[in-house]
């Protein structure tokens, strides 16, 4: 059976050589020589088996592509990504792994070894399905903690680290009062001050990300005294 894979790379010549070598394996190869046209090309044809990403592109960070097409509706969501960059360090491997790519190979690389890669991450069973990682929808706004994206009408909303931690830790608890002190203790590793009160602040921006009315909340909800509680039913 052939298989799919979509080599996001501004290289040709080196998508050429890798194609040429692939093919006899088994492995055909879909070039897209940048990101716009990778990520187009991915929800255009709907089969690819596996993503080859290039680290460094004319148009985007490969971390960046990584992370859209991690937000992207099941099931493009779920492709295995591998990193393909001339960058070696440990720490851009680190990032790489962690915002949602399955394997990292640095150039220069042997053909060899890149066949043996997509060989074992293609035979990784599928992810068992986790309940902490399911979209949650309120109404209009999606949720996805797995892929961490916020959409609102379809539409993805920028936060912060820390305020994508901050609003799960809400969503998750919706119907439920939550003080300052718990929402700190909840979302704590961000290197804040446990005695920080600038969790209003964070709240405040939440809100300019995901309320229609900032004036007049209908997500988070302020519980005088109290603390901040998330609405459980919202607009439809």
């Amino acid at each position: 059976m052939v298989q799919t894979v979509l080599m996001i790379e501004d290289d040709a010549r080196l998508a050429g050589m890798v194609a040429s070598y692939l093919a006899p394996h088994g492995f055909a190869i879909r070039h897209a020589a940048n990101a716009q046209e990778g990520i187009a090309i991915l929800q255009r044809e709907q089969d690819t088996d596996l993503v080859l990403l290039d680290l460094m592109l004319p148009d985007a960070d490969g971390l960046d592509v990584c992370r859209r097409i991690r937000g992207l509706a099941a099931p493009l969501c779920a492709v295995p990504i591998v990193m393909l960059t001339a960058k070696g360090e440990p720490l851009d491997r680190v990032v790489g792994l962690e915002i949602g790519a399955d394997d990292y190979l640095p150039k220069p690389f042997e053909p060899r070894e890149l066949l043996a890669r997509l060989r074992a991450v293609l035979r990784r069973p599928p992810m068992a399905s986790d309940p902490a990682d399911q979209v949650l929808h309120f109404g209009r706004l999606a949720i996805d903690p797995g892929a961490r994206t916020v959409r609102l009408d379809g539409q993805a909303r920028a936060l912060t680290s820390y305020q994508f931690d901050l609003l799960v830790t809400l969503a998750e608890r919706a119907g439920r009062v939550l003080s300052r002190d718990q929402l700190l203790e909840a979302v704590k590793g961000h290197g804040l001050d446990p005695f920080d009160r600038s969790i209003d602040v964070h709240i405040g921006r939440l809100r300019i990300a995901i309320e229609d009315d900032v004036k007049q909340p209908r997500r988070i909800i302020t519980v005088r005294g109290a603390g901040y509680v998330f609405a459980k039913v919202q607009d439809a």
